[in-house]
């Protein structure tokens, strides 16, 4: 088995890592966000509504990859083992989404509001994991498929608000509210499909065993990438299922098209997934073959993605409240009750889209040292075992 990292998928991991800061970036900076949704087709237009889409990618290949990793693991330690790392793993990323995840967002240490987002989801997703990986291959794969496939069957279930029944299921599958008598818990990632995800990435990692020849796997990764997108064309142009949210003709090609590519991220619909993850396996096969300096930087972020993803968030929220300042608002307008997007007392600061995008080049420069170091640093001390949590 392969006991050497596979550079293509790190590439791809830092790329979605790019486009992930870019959402983020112009959560906290872009002056529209505090008016209207990006995807509001009355209201936005093709380049902010599709500098949102593009980061859509990011989710789904990020907890794919992650499975893809356990599937690595799985060929040098017992599945035992991997089992109990998962376990801590799991616990860990959702932990690290109630502490310094969401501090990282809102800056304020009231629980009045707490998102659990994508280090949730990847956190429970790896917990089921642990137990997956036990399942005989071919009913493991149709659970996966189940859960990625059939989970838009379910779209109409829609239990009475503040039951027992209704609180499970938004943990389960429908994005929500559940309030408590001083809180607010916003469950952004359902669980399924994303623990779905996770587990087709664990098979997914089989094409890289030494015994699968380069070729054929290329030959794999184009016929998926393919699949996927075909299925989404045809099921997406005809409205006959996988997203609850049908296309239609509008007024304009641009607010057609829009219209189209507005799939549901949450919970992720089947055309969502095919839609992000079709150009991912694309991609793979692309990159696999690529070599040069410019790629070094890609890999780096790659190898350290929790780090990235915790600093990233720190420097952005601080870099907004320092804009807040120098715009002549107070910094307390930056700690935050609640998520970023919409909040009233912002309107009027931030910047335009092209500045946004600017800003966002800044920020990701300024992390790079920082991500650079931290990689060596992991590399050459092995026996800090605590490090591959971060």
């Amino acid at each position: 088995m392969r006991t050497n990292r596979i550079e293509s998928i790190d590439i791809l991991r830092g790329v979605v890592m790019l486009l992930m800061a870019l959402d983020h970036v112009r959560d906290y900076y872009f002056r529209d966000t505090f008016y209207y949704d990006p995807m509001d087709l009355e209201q936005t237009s093709l380049a902010i509504f599709f500098t949102r889409f593009v980061t859509h990618f990011c989710a789904p290949v990020f907890i794919f990859l992650a499975g893809t990793s356990a599937f690595f693991m799985a060929q040098k330690m017992p599945r035992k083992d991997l089992s109990a790392w998962l376990i801590k793993r799991g616990i860990w990323l959702v932990i690290l989404e109630v502490t310094l995840v969401k501090f990282g967002w809102d800056f304020n240490i009231y629980y009045t509001e707490t998102n659990l987002q994508v280090i949730w989801v990847l956190g429970i997703s790896m917990i089921l994991l642990a137990g997956f990986i036990h399942l005989p291959h071919k009913l493991g794969f149709s659970l996966a498929l189940l859960m990625v496939a059939g989970h838009n069957l379910l779209d109409g279930v829609s239990p009475q608000l503040g039951t027992l029944w209704s609180n499970i299921w938004i943990f389960l599958h429908h994005r929500d509210v559940i309030r408590f008598d001083d809180m607010t818990l916003v469950v952004a990632y359902p669980i399924v499909p994303w623990a779905g995800v996770m587990l087709l990435g664990y098979y997914f990692g089989r094409i890289y065993r030494q015994d699968v020849a380069q070729a054929n796997r290329l030959k794999l990764l184009c016929q998926l990438a393919v699949f996927s997108i075909l299925t989404f064309l045809v099921l997406r142009y005809f409205n006959l299922y996988g997203d609850a949210r049908l296309w239609q003709q509008m007024a304009t090609p641009a607010m057609s098209l829009m219209s189209f590519f507005n799939v549901s991220k949450y919970p992720p619909s089947l055309l969502y997934l095919l839609v992000t993850l079709g150009p991912a396996f694309l991609l793979l096969a692309a990159l696999e073959k690529v070599q040069g300096r410019w790629t070094v930087p890609l890999i780096k972020i790659g190898r350290v993605p929790m780090f990235y993803y915790l600093l990233h968030l720190y420097v952005i929220h601080l870099g907004a409240m320092l804009a807040a300042v120098l715009q002549g608002y107070d910094a307390s307008v930056m700690v935050l009750d609640h998520f970023i997007g919409m909040v009233t007392e912002l309107r009027g600061y931030g910047v335009d889209l092209t500045s946004t995008y600017l800003i966002w080049i800044f920020i990701v420069l300024l992390m790079y040292p920082l991500c650079h170091w931290y990689d060596n640093y992991k590399r050459r001390h092995p026996e800090k075992v605590w490090l591959s949590y971060l």
